[in-house]
């Protein structure tokens, strides 16, 4: 489990991991120049040095659904890291379609061929526990679902394909899981009952 920058660490390892990945020539001819790169939503929309490029959009994340918090017990009183899965784009950029369309197979083929990532892959800056592994596994979407998030971001569409990365967990801070749990307890005195708070 990692701490609050697991989140972009994540992202930030996949696009460097296809940097420096990224072949001179393959199968004797040469591939073009091409940069790798995590955007922001922003960015996306601005103006790109490289004439070929490669982006990963974090567009949105949601909750693990098999990783929930318990809801009772005493498991439920102590913080609980948050698992959290990232869905991304990954979206192409080239001045045509020859350099725009073998640098996108590449992509898919080293993702298809490396979809893991494990503590020595991701950067270090969020702490990585030696037992972390991220799954990036491509996200089935419908066209209408691709238009729509395209519907949203500027430019309009480029070409791309979603991935989900799974599962991130993200520590509570050592301050937060130090707190001892607010109890209530119910006392009666004289036949009246009052309620009060142990622990605090």
């Amino acid at each position: 489990m990692a701490n609050v920058r697991a989140i972009h660490s994540v992202g930030s390892s996949v696009a460097t991991f296809l940097r420096n990945t990224y072949p001179a020539s393959l199968d004797g001819q040469p591939m073009p120049a091409c940069g790798f790169e995590l955007l922001s939503c922003g960015q996306l929309a601005a103006p790109i040095e490289e004439d070929t490029h490669i982006g990963l959009l974090l567009y949105r994340v949601t909750m693990n659904e098999h990783a929930r918090q318990p809801r009772g017990g005493s498991a439920a009183r102590a913080p609980q890291a948050l698992s959290v899965d990232l869905h991304y784009l990954l979206t192409a950029w080239a001045g045509n379609a020859l350099e725009e369309q073998v640098t996108f197979a590449w992509t898919l083929r080293q993702l298809h061929l490396h979809p893991l990532l494990d503590a020595s892959s991701l950067s270090p800056e969020a702490g990585w526990s030696r037992e972390d592994a991220i799954q990036l596994v491509p996200a089935e979407l419908s066209t209408e679902d691709v238009m729509r998030i395209w519907d949203a971001l500027d430019p309009s569409y480029r070409l791309s394909a979603s991935y989900v990365a799974r599962v991130v967990r993200i520590d509570p801070d050592e301050d937060t899981a130090s707190f001892a749990p607010v109890v209530a307890r119910r006392d009666l005195y004289g036949g009246a009952a009052s309620l009060g708070a142990a622990g605090v």
